[in-house]
């Protein structure tokens, strides 16, 4: 008889991802006949552009299908040093830009390559679920702030410099945010960038995915725009997911000094090795190519956006503010702790809100505890307007029922 499998210790620091989660669980209920809403996922509903498409068949009938340098091909890493020169006025050779399947392995790449055990990742909470628990697997330690509704759901600089420590090795910026929609201006990233520069062992980490989903005449920035002083110390990462609409074809990026960058590829060498040929063809097309669509669809966003934050609003015991960006509001759910729900359940917690709700009315949302700020939940509203407003009246009739 074979001994048990022993499974690896950095497995216990880590949980499953809740996004995830949620997401699976309304699948297998739509695939079990009940008409669900799903509002977990992270992802547009929107279709990638047809010239991004076409750029991807056209680099199949042209046999570009073979391995790739491991961190990505020349063409895109031309095409991205042109996007931050164009968009955030930061100027970068290919020899400092990473590329890899996805922003979760650009992040997960650097924190490989950069963490050692006592090293900290300062993260603002609400924060992505995945944040902390890539800190962990690489061996660091996560210091969660927390940034609540008082601070708009971001950092402060006061908050910044008491979370500081000798061990501090990463700040992790994430405008606008997942899960609040929360964005920093210029003068928010100025006051950060003012504690940074008096702490020269700390370098910023920003995850700019959402960039371009920003609203009512938002002016975007990121930190080493704000202040080039950091620029040496900064890894800016983005990719297409978002904005293009290319969820699947797993493309992410970042640009960084040359030495990070070096020992990001390293890393990205010995595992996933290059991101998909086919997908990197489509990106240099989705950042060189027509850039009009952004806006329309920007003011589709904004519109849902609207619509959510006020049938939220309406709900019992529901608060929603208005975020600057990103598809995602963060309600807080505090008014319904205590109550009773129509099954007898009493709701002790935001996780029990969004089961009962997922229960009684089929509407899936992930609970605030996944995110590191209770009691919230969040929405998502990358979907239909119709499905969203169908969901706004079952979340309202929801919290009316609630006793």
């Amino acid at each position: 008889m074979s001994e048990t499998l022993r499974l690896s210790e950095a497995l216990d620091r880590v949980k499953p991802s809740a996004t995830i989660a949620v997401t699976t669980k309304a699948n297998e209920l739509k695939r079990a006949g009940h008409d669900v809403i799903g509002l977990g996922a992270g992802e547009p509903d929107f279709d990638t552009p047809d010239n991004i498409k076409e750029a991807a068949m056209q680099a199949i009938r042209d046999g570009k299908t073979k391995y790739t340098p491991a961190d990505g091909i020349p063409e895109l890493k031309e095409a991205i040093c042109a996007k931050f020169q164009r968009e955030n006025g930061l100027t970068y050779t290919p020899s400092q830009i990473h590329i890899a399947p996805g922003g979760k392995p650009v992040i997960y790449n650097a924190f490989v390559a950069t963490l050692n055990p006592g090293d900290e990742v300062i993260i603002p909470a609400p924060y992505w679920v995945s944040y902390p628990d890539m800190a962990l697997m690489a061996g660091g330690t996560p210091v969660p702030v927390a940034c609540g509704p008082n601070a708009n759901y971001k950092l402060t600089p006061e908050a910044l410099e008491a979370a500081i420590t000798p061990n501090t090795k990463w700040l992790l910026l994430n405008s606008p945010s997942n899960p609040t929609g929360a964005a920093y201006t210029k003068e928010e990233l100025r006051g950060l960038a003012d504690v940074l520069l008096r702490h020269p062992h700390v370098w910023t980490l920003t995850d700019d995915m959402y960039e371009h989903l920003v609203y009512d005449d938002f002016e975007y920035f990121t930190i080493a725009q704000v202040e080039p002083k950091l620029f040496e110390r900064t890894l800016t990462v983005n990719g297409v997911s978002k904005a293009y609409a290319m969820t699947g074809w797993r493309i992410g990026y970042a640009g960084g000094p040359e030495k990070l960058i070096t020992a990001m590829r390293k890393v990205i060498s010995q595992t996933t090795s290059n991101p998909c040929s086919i997908s990197q063809w489509a990106a240099v097309e989705a950042l060189n190519g027509p850039q009009d669509f952004l806006p329309e669809r920007r003011a589709v966003y904004q519109q849902r956006r609207d619509m959510v934050v006020a049938g939220l609003n309406a709900a019992e015991g529901i608060t929603c503010a208005t975020p600057e960006g990103a598809f995602y509001v963060y309600p807080s759910c505090a008014g319904v702790i205590g109550k009773t729900g129509p099954s007898g359940k009493v709701i002790e917690s935001d996780k029990d809100f969004a089961s009962e709700l997922l229960e009684q009315e089929k509407v899936a949302i992930v609970f605030g505890e996944a995110f590191g700020l209770s009691p919230a939940f969040r929405v998502s509203y990358a979907t239909s307007t119709e499905a969203l407003q169908e969901a706004l009246t079952r979340i309202q009739r929801f919290c009316a029922n609630l006793s």
